[in-house]
């Protein structure tokens, strides 16, 4: 039967992906970065580089990028069936909770190729491993703990805030005993070493994960509404609610489960902690499985016997009806233009909301898989007008821009580069001199006239827009610089120095 829902959550990752869309500004970025291997970047830690290169090895499909976040959502439903099994579920606890997982926010996240998937499966590995160690106290569970961890951290910073909702909760009961364990040092110095080269790499960078954070908090923390968090709390698991309240209840009245009430405990202080950080609402999404194991199994107790067994196929069943009004909401399976037709849904939700605090046609990361085909094609049809390819740099204004054009391009040995996140370090300016460039600029822009890179080429000329409606890149501009004047690699080599050292100075 875990087959089953193993394949079923495999399947989804592609059937509720509408052909129309390509894939999302971050997964070109990230898919890049596979290309450039390190210890580090300025927007992730490592970890999604590593999948990335397989990805590459594999033929750098469609079908790879979508395999990899799909399979990490499909693991987190193994260890929320493992749980189960060792809180002596049974039958209908496993189906519980394995509906539970199938058919929640999980699911949507699995969609894209971004650190988030990894980033829910290594929390739900992190609380599983805290109760195989408090089932069995065996030490060894310790050490697999300080390892997950540490490629949780690798993966997604994020991972710290369940670190500090757990430790308080850690504290305040009996199992504050395992500060005493030397084997909890021991695994703390193994998990230490592991992130030991990322840590070096940071502070090698002058610390790019603040800057970093900087600019989010400026951008995009800012427009947070703790309520809105709260909201999207409740929206996450909406059709197995129930079930993490019953996870909840368990904790005070289910004897059985007096031993976990840290995970109770951890879950009030970690989203108090995002709550007072002003974090995303699906900075918190990994805290939930672990609780539908709980739950499912509480659940299963409740109504055992009687009449009650009755209510069995009721509750699997809430889950998928309550869960099938949110296909058309929350997942891409219409064309943009059949969304926009009847986006009132969206609105009211806030699902038009887009990190500038503003409402849009269409959900930003629906908006953020279109147009970059048009991109890719309107720029490799320039790049065919010059006879000196060799001397020609693809300059964009964003990473999704570069990501997409290195990926739908069609011309070999064709790479684009931005003054944007990790493609700040890629730069190829020793390997050949630059007279021509490619200049792909947002339509926030001002300058359409390029009065700046007049001063450089000889001739500056706007070649083409993005036209698709729908695109977050909706008009976007294409401009071709050619026969510089000068050197463009002394230029940009002072601009890159003066970027890296505006992120260095956080």
């Amino acid at each position: 039967m875990l087959g089953m829902f193993v394949l079923v959550k495999l399947l989804l990752g592609y059937l509720l992906v509408n052909p129309s869309y390509e894939l999302h500004r971050d997964e070109f970025l990230h898919l890049d970065q596979g290309k450039h291997l390190a210890w580090g970047y300025v927007s992730v830690p490592p970890f999604t580089s590593w999948v990335s290169w397989i990805i590459l090895q594999l033929g750098n499909t469609v079908f790879w990028v979508k395999f990899f976040p799909s399979l990490f959502g499909a693991l987190t439903l193994i260890l929320v069936w493992k749980t189960i099994e060792s809180l002596n579920g049974k039958r209908f606890a496993l189906v519980l909770g394995a509906t539970a997982v199938t058919f929640s926010v999980i699911l949507r996240i699995n969609l894209l190729y971004q650190p988030n998937s990894f980033d829910i499966l290594s929390w739900t590995c992190c609380y599983y491993i805290l109760v195989r160690h408090i089932q069995t106290g065996n030490n060894k569970w310790l050490l697999i703990g300080a390892a997950t961890l540490a490629l949780g951290f690798l993966n997604k910073y994020n991972i710290v805030f369940l670190v500090m909702g757990l430790l308080p909760a850690i504290v305040l009961t009996r199992h504050r005993v395992i500060f005493l364990n030397r084997f909890f040092y021991v695994a703390m110095a193994l998990a230490l070493l592991m992130l030991s080269p990322n840590l070096t790499w940071q502070y090698q960078q002058g610390f790019p994960v603040f800057h970093h954070l900087k600019i989010l908090a400026e951008t995009q923390l800012v427009n947070v509404d703790r309520t809105g968090f709260l909201k999207e709390q409740l929206l996450y698991f909406i059709g197995s609610l129930f079930v993490i309240i019953a996870a909840l209840v368990a904790f005070v009245r289910y004897p059985p489960f007096f031993k976990y009430r840290l995970f109770g405990m951890s879950l009030v202080f970690t989203l108090c902690i995002l709550l007072f950080l002003k974090a995303k609402g699906y900075y918190a999404i990994g805290l939930y499985p672990i609780y539908l194991a709980f739950g499912a199994v509480y659940i299963e107790y409740l109504i055992s016997t009687g009449w009650l067994r009755y209510l069995r196929p009721v509750a699997v069943i809430t889950i998928v009806l309550l869960f099938i009004p949110l296909i058309k909401i929350a997942f891409p399976v219409n064309s943009a233009a059949v969304i926009q037709k009847d986006a009132s849904a969206l609105q009211r939700l806030g699902l038009l909301r887009w990190e500038d605090g503003k409402d849009h046609p269409l959900p930003q990361d629906f908006a953020d898989m279109l147009g970059w085909k048009e991109l890719a094609h309107k720029t490799d049809s320039i790049v065919l007008l010059l006879n000196d390819q060799e001397a020609t740099l693809l300059l964009c204004d964003n990473y999704g821009q570069a990501g997409a054009i290195n990926y739908y391009s069609e011309i070999q040995g064709i790479s684009a580069f931005s003054m944007n996140a990790d493609y700040l370090d890629w730069f190829e300016l020793d390997t050949k001199e630059i007279r021509h460039v490619i200049l792909v600029k947002d339509i926030y822009d001002g300058d359409k006239q390029r009065t700046r890179e007049r001063k450089f080429f000889n001739e500056v000329t706007l070649i083409d827009s993005i036209t698709n409606p729908f695109a977050r890149e909706r008009g976007t501009n294409l401009y071709l610089l050619k026969d510089a004047t000068t050197s463009i690699n002394s230029i940009l080599r002072v601009e890159i120095l003066k970027r890296k050292k505006e992120a260095s100075n956080y």
